[in-house]
């Protein structure tokens, strides 16, 4: 975690409240809760998506959209004269891991170019706010009981690279023309702030294993032989809404700072929980625990812990993790069965 400026207590209360907050992919999962839980705390947000993965239902009445690609210099321009914006909130990013494997060009585009071309645009337009969105990935494959922000980064994925390489075009626009910056380093997503929120891909465990429980088939754990206490992989998971929090106040940190505000940060709860741990109480909740999991063997470049440390996301921005696991699960659950009423016993 680097810092080069402290907040400027003498700054007036009403520059942070003037700020007007462009949320990018703010009609996808993450970055509909960002919406909702800054709008919801008094904060000026505008949605910029392209719609390719969001879903506008998800947007928070009131909010203004600009439909666009973070790719299209025109629009991002017209986004920002138009609306006046003071701060960039940029959640929007391509972010499957497999995807990225297999699709490298796709990804280096559409998160490295896109940020590149929309922090040209900040620059030009004179912003001085903003916090990007980055992932756990960038830690690759941690061989300690913390993750810390001084962990070494050694992305295993083009998605990873792509976040890292994003953190440090960030770090280094902000040096370059006094842009407040704060890069969210954030660990397993799940639940939901409201069923209507919740995300609709099936690419991480909770969802999955809702997946094959609805299907009336076994949910599937890869690998009960690594070094933890019951042989399954051990990971950090937070509940969105706690995510959506941590970005704002890392949005009002920025405000309420200087330009020489420089933030790299992990958001998680720092407690593990096993896989095995994780799928009994999917079971538990769904009432679905008839079907026993199935064990197959590890995937490759899976870790066996990656836990958080949150100690400077507390100190930095007096901010930390309130819903636990159970209350992850179930908020999921609830969003899961909006789309697959037949899910529920």
């Amino acid at each position: 975690m680097a810092e080069r400026g402290l907040p400027d207590k003498r700054r007036p209360a009403d520059k942070v409240r003037g700020m007007t907050w462009l949320i990018t992919g703010g009609a996808g999962f993450i970055g509909a809760h960002v919406a909702e839980a800054m709008a919801r705390a008094g904060e000026r947000v505008v949605v910029f998506d392209d719609m390719s993965t969001g879903d506008p239902r998800r947007i928070p009445r009131g909010v203004p959209v600009v439909s666009g690609s973070v790719l299209d210099r025109e629009a991002l321009d017209s986004a920002l004269r138009d609306h006046a914006v003071t701060g960039i909130v940029h959640t929007a990013a391509k972010k499957q891991v497999g995807e990225s494997v297999e699709k490298p060009f796709l990804y280096y585009r559409e998160n490295v170019r896109g940020l590149q071309t929309l922090l040209e645009a900040t620059v030009d337009a004179g912003i001085e706010r903003f916090v990007l969105s980055s992932s756990a990935a960038v830690y690759g494959l941690p061989d300690v009981d913390l993750v810390t922000e001084e962990t070494p980064c050694a992305p295993l994925s083009p998605y990873g690279e792509t976040k890292l390489a994003g953190e440090w075009l960030v770090r280094s626009v902000g040096r370059a023309h006094g842009i407040g910056t704060a890069s969210l380093r954030y660990f397993n997503v799940a639940g939901a702030a409201a069923p209507e929120l919740a995300d609709t891909g099936v690419f991480n465990i909770v969802p999955m294993v809702f997946e094959r429980l609805t299907a009336g088939e076994a949910p599937r754990i890869f690998g009960d032989d690594y070094a933890t206490p019951d042989g399954t992989c051990v990971r950090d998971y937070i509940h969105v809404s706690d995510l959506a929090a941590a970005h704002l106040a890392a949005a009002r940190r920025l405000a309420e700072g200087g330009p020489e505000t420089e933030l790299t940060l992990n958001i998680g709860r720092g407690e593990g929980v096993s896989v095995r741990e994780m799928v009994d109480l999917i079971r538990e909740v769904t009432g679905h625990t008839g079907a026993a999991p199935e064990v197959g063997p590890r995937r490759p470049g899976d870790p066996a812990r990656v836990v958080a440390s949150s100690e400077a996301a507390r100190k930095e921005l007096g901010w930390s993790a309130e819903l636990g696991v159970r209350e992850m699960v179930e908020s999921a659950w609830e969003g899961w069965c909006l789309r697959h009423p037949e899910a529920r016993r």
